[in-house]
């Protein structure tokens, strides 16, 4: 054989994966041509993207498992702030034990917090090469282990070291899930789909403090821990009989098999036709921090939730106590049922809302797709936010009732959920095939910043009253909504002068 036709064969079997990826679904942005041969939706309008003929293809799963994957990885979202939140109640019990005072004992939700930042950055790579389920099967082992062993930890350097790995393990859970629901769902079906995927993750951080509060108080707070563990383990073996693989490569042979679904079961051996771990590939979800639709959703997400979710979440313990002499029970009570009512609430507007006007805009612009109509549906969440905030804040420095701060992250909490469903859905349409990399992003700037808000946000509202420090943070929040507006009106040409991303295309 010649030199020549063996450097043949290197270069084509190099440049197979990439081939693979060209094989995209049909525009995201604009329909073009004819779309008589394409799949349609029932209002007439084409599927997109447009499923292969593989049954074994995510999108042409029959609607009951697009469904139960979507509650599955919902649920599992909704563990990784519950690892982190359910002991917050019971920081008084906790400090006793370790000698800390209530502001140090927050310092390990913080770093649990922190590191479900950064572990993704590993989970993401390994998940688009060899599989969402397997990833995500192991790491809430690791999940359900570190949280076991926070409970078991005598010595406060135990406890960081668990809370490290939890945080780690935990992480998989914010980014793969999303993934998971735009590898399933059309584009018409999406905004809701993250609608139910963000209600969970959003609402279990504040679920968690009923649990906790009463565990703290009548049991021990270690079953703040254990109660985790035993949650995790649980998902570990619903999803390890239930949920099916979603990662698949557009254009990919189509195996064939009489079990397409009952194939996608398997913990192994689905890697997509072509595809390799590369060293670039855990560059990926940096690369998507160059596209300012993604940038500017994230960091306007992260600054929000940070104030309306982990701001109450890290206080309550604290505040409840001083102001009104609540047991860990009744802060725990007072801070779910304030919230979660918020979250469910902004949820049944968010999502079908925004789907809905999707869905007009298409027909009112023959099929074509701009992702910035998502955007218009985020001015509810927009103005209450920081209006629930001084709420808050003015509350808790004049000494209110208790119902006054609770009302005060009611309202947070329902234009949180408004927001995260809004720039999610956004954009997941904006750059479908990297949504697991978005999500990163996404985690990634939200436990970073959300990470910082046990060190500052007792001490500052002490030195100069939460109510300067609420008018502080709502100002705060409306100035990061300003890039939110621009990416309204100049969102679609600032895409189309980036590109699309040169990686996972035929995701």
């Amino acid at each position: 054989m010649s030199r020549a036709s063996v450097d043949e064969k290197v270069e084509v079997g190099s440049s197979k994966e990439s081939q693979v990826e060209s094989q995209i679904a049909p525009s995201l942005y604009k329909e073009e041509g004819s779309t008589d041969g394409a799949k349609k939706d029932k209002h007439g309008l084409a599927l997109i993207p447009q499923p292969s003929s593989d049954p074994s293809d995510p999108l042409n799963f029959p609607q009951w498992l697009k469904i139960a994957v979507l509650l599955q990885v919902s649920f599992i979202a909704g563990l990784g702030p519950l690892n982190q939140a359910v002991v917050n109640p019971a920081y008084v019990p906790l400090a006793a034990h370790f000698h800390k005072t209530t502001v140090e004992a927050s310092y390990q939700t913080t770093i649990a917090i922190a590191f479900a930042g950064i572990g993704s950055f590993l989970w993401v790579p390994l998940a688009n090469t060899y599989g969402r389920r397997p990833v995500l099967l192991f790491t809430t082992l690791l999940a359900a282990a570190s949280s076991l062993g926070s409970g078991k930890a005598e010595t406060w350097s135990q406890l960081i070291g668990t809370r490290v790995l939890n945080g780690i393990g935990t992480s998989s859970f914010f980014t793969l899930g999303a993934g998971m629901v735009a590898d399933c769902f059309f584009l018409h079906e999406r905004g809701r789909a993250m609608g139910v995927f963000t209600v969970f993750l959003t609402n279990s951080a504040h679920i968690a403090p009923i649990p906790g509060g009463f565990l703290a108080q009548y049991v021990n707070y270690r079953w703040c821990y254990y109660l985790p563990a035993i949650l995790d383990m649980i998902m570990f073996f619903v999803m390890l009989f239930c949920l099916p693989e979603t990662l698949y490569m557009r254009g990919s042979t189509p195996v064939v098999t009489s079990q397409p679904i009952l194939r996608r079961m398997k913990l192994w051996g689905l890697r997509p036709e072509g595809k390799h771990l590369r060293l670039a590939d855990f560059m990926h979800p940096f690369q998507m921090f160059m596209y300012p639709a993604v940038l500017i959703s994230a960091f306007y997400y992260s600054v929000t939730f940070a104030f309306s979710s982990i701001l109450p979440a890290v206080t309550s313990a604290t505040l409840f106590r001083a102001v009104d002499h609540f047991t860990p029970s009744q802060t725990g009570m007072a801070l779910g049922f304030g919230t979660l009512i918020g979250s469910t609430l902004g949820e049944l507007l968010g999502g079908i809302v925004i789907d809905r006007s999707m869905r007009l805009s298409r027909q009112g612009k023959g099929g074509e797709v701009v992702p910035e109509v998502r955007l218009q549906g985020i001015w509810v969440g927009a103005i209450l936010q920081p209006i629930g905030l001084l709420i808050w804040g003015f509350c808790w420095q004049y000494k209110t009732k208790w119902i006054g701060p609770t009302m005060g992250f009611t309202v947070m909490c329902f234009a949180i959920q408004i927001i995260s469903t809004v720039l999610y859905s956004y954009c997941a349409d904006s750059y479908k095939p990297q949504m697991p990399e978005i999500a990163q992003v996404f985690n990634f700037g939200r436990q970073t910043v959300g990470m910082t808000v046990g060190f500052w946000a007792i001490p500052l509202g002490t030195k100069i009253g939460y109510h300067y420090m609420s008018i502080t943070l709502a100002l705060i929040g409306v100035v990061a909504l300003l890039p939110v507006v621009y990416l309204m009106y100049q969102g679609k040409n600032l895409r189309d002068r980036m590109g699309q991303p040169n990686f996972n295309r035929g995701l």
